[in-house]
C-alpha cells in the first residue's frame, strides 16, 4: 500500500488497518496510556483541574485493583487552554505520538466538537466528560461511532430546570426575565433550550434583555450595569467556574441580587468557596452535592476527594469518575481495547455509581447517559449551601427530550 494517505481516505476510515498497527505495538507494552486534554490554565481552569483530580484518584484505584486487562494505566494530561484547534491537535498527538489507546475528552463544548472529528477519523475510543451541548451526541450527523458522553446534557438540565423555575416564577409572579450566558455553543444552545421549555410551562414569560460575555471574561461591570438598567424581575445565567464566582462577587458590589431574583444550574463547591458573600435565595441546580443523592456512597466519595485534594469536588469531578467506571466495566465485558469492541460494550450499559438517582447510570444507544442525579433548590450562605432540593423527574425529562429531538429532526 502506498505510504501516501490522503485526508479523504483517513476521514473515510479507509486506513483502519494502518491506524491499528501502532495500537497493536503499543498494546504489547506494559503500561496502558490514556490521554486527557482539557482547560488547565486561565479563569476556567477549574473545569480541567477538578477533572484531573478525579482521574488521578481513579488511576490509583484501578491500578490497585490490577489495572485494565492486567496492565497498569497511566493518564497523560495536556492543556488545550480551551482552544478548539489546539484541542484537536493535542487529541491526535496523544494517540499518534504519545501512545494513548483511550481518550478522555475533558474539554468544554467549544473544543469537544473539534475533538469529536479527530475521534471520528482515528476510530479511537473516547469518552466526553464535560461537554454539555446536546447536539454532540443527540445529532446523529455529529455523533461518532466510538465517542460517548458521560457529562450531563443541556437538554436534560433544561427540562428539569424549566419545570422547577416555572413553578418558582409562577409563585413569585416573575414574568420579566434577563439572561446572561457565555458566548459559545454551550451558552447559546442551552439558553435557547431552557427558554423553549420555560415558555412551554410559563407562556407569559418575557425575556427583556440578554448578555453574552466571553468565556473567561475578567470584568463583568458592563454586563452587570446592562442587566440592572433593564430592570428585569429575574435573571437566568449559565456562567460557570471562575466566571460565575467573579460575576457574583462583582454583582454584590452593585447590589444586583437585591434588585432581581437569580437562577443558575452551575453552582459547584469551589465556586461557592470563591464567592465572598454568597447571596441567599439563588435558585440553583445541584451540580455535585454530598447531600444529593443522600446516600453513604455519595458522601464517602465526596469526603475522600476532599481528603485527597483539600478542596471539594465539582460536577466535572464526578463525571470524569463515571467515565473511568464505564471504561472499566466495558473493558471487562469486551476483553479488548479497540474502538468497535468498546463501543458495542458501552452501548446500553448500566453501571453502579454513587451519582445516579437510584445508584445507577445508563449509557443509552445514542451514546449519552441518563439517570444521573438532577435536583434544584436554593442557596444559603453556610453548609450544605443548597437546601430544599427537589429531584427532577427523569420520565418527564425523557418525554420532552424526545419531543425536542423530533423537532430538531434528530429522530
Amino acid at each position: 500500500m502506498s505510504a501516501v494517505i490522503t485526508r479523504r481516505i483517513v476521514l473515510a476510515g479507509g486506513t483502519a488497518s494502518l491506524l491499528a498497527a501502532p495500537w497493536v505495538a503499543r498494546a504489547q507494552s506494559n503500561t496502558l496510556r490514556i490521554g486527557m486534554q482539557s482547560i488547565l490554565s486561565g479563569p476556567i481552569a477549574l473545569l480541567g483541574t477538578s477533572s484531573r483530580n478525579a482521574l488521578m484518584m481513579e488511576q490509583d484505584r484501578i491500578n490497585a485493583a490490577g489495572g485494565f486487562l492486567g496492565r497498569q494505566i497511566e493518564i497523560v494530561y495536556r492543556d488545550s487552554k480551551g482552544q478548539p484547534q489546539e484541542a484537536a491537535r493535542i487529541a491526535r498527538e496523544l494517540v499518534n505520538s504519545s501512545g494513548c489507546e483511550l481518550l478522555i475528552d475533558a474539554e468544554a463544548s467549544s473544543a469537544s466538537f473539534a475533538v469529536q472529528e479527530v475521534v471520528r477519523s482515528l476510530g479511537v475510543p473516547c469518552i466526553h466528560t464535560n461537554s454539555e451541548t446536546s447536539s454532540l451526541t443527540a445529532d446523529p450527523k455529529i455523533r461518532a461511532p466510538t465517542a460517548f458522553r458521560v457529562a450531563r446534557q443541556g437538554v436534560h438540565d433544561a427540562v428539569a430546570g424549566s419545570i422547577y423555575l416555572s413553578g418558582y416564577a409562577n409563585a413569585k409572579k416573575l414574568n420579566k426575565w434577563a439572561t446572561c450566558s457565555p458566548d459559545y455553543a454551550y451558552g447559546r444552545d442551552t439558553t435557547a433550550q431552557y427558554l423553549q421549555f420555560f415558555k412551554q410551562f410559563k407562556p407569559d414569560l418575557e425575556v427583556i434583555t440578554e448578555a453574552w460575555p466571553k468565556l473567561g471574561q475578567p470584568d463583568f461591570t458592563e454586563v452587570i450595569t446592562k442587566l440592572i438598567q433593564a430592570k428585569p424581575q429575574a435573571l437566568f445565567t449559565l456562567l460557570y467556574a471562575g466566571d460565575l464566582s467573579a460575576f457574583v462577587n462583582q454583582g454584590n458590589i452593585y447590589a444586583l441580587f437585591s434588585q432581581m431574583a437569580v437562577a443558575t444550574p452551575n453552582v459547584d463547591y469551589p465556586v461557592l468557596a470563591a464567592i465572598k458573600n454568597l447571596p441567599a435565595g439563588i435558585q440553583s441546580a445541584t451540580r455535585y452535592l454530598e447531600t444529593f443523592p443522600d446516600t453513604p456512597a455519595n458522601k464517602e466519595w465526596g469526603q475522600a476527594y476532599f481528603k485527597k485534594w483539600n478542596e471539594r469536588p465539582t460536577n466535572w469531578s464526578w463525571q470524569n469518575t463515571v467515565a473511568m467506571q464505564f471504561y472499566e466495566q466495558a473493558i471487562k465485558k469486551a476483553n479488548a481495547l479497540d474502538g468497535k469492541a468498546l463501543a458495542d460494550a458501552l452501548t446500553g450499559m448500566k453501571i453502579n455509581t454513587p451519582f445516579g438517582v437510584d445508584g445507577t447510570i445508563t449509557m443509552r444507544d445514542d451514546h449519552t447517559t441518563i439517570g444521573y442525579a438532577i435536583g434544584w433548590g436554593q442557596t444559603i450562605p453556610t453548609e450544605p449551601f443548597i437546601v430544599d432540593v427537589k429531584a427532577a423527574d427523569w420520565g418527564k425529562i425523557i418525554e420532552l427530550e424526545t419531543e425536542w429531538k423530533k423537532q430538531q429532526k434528530y429522530i
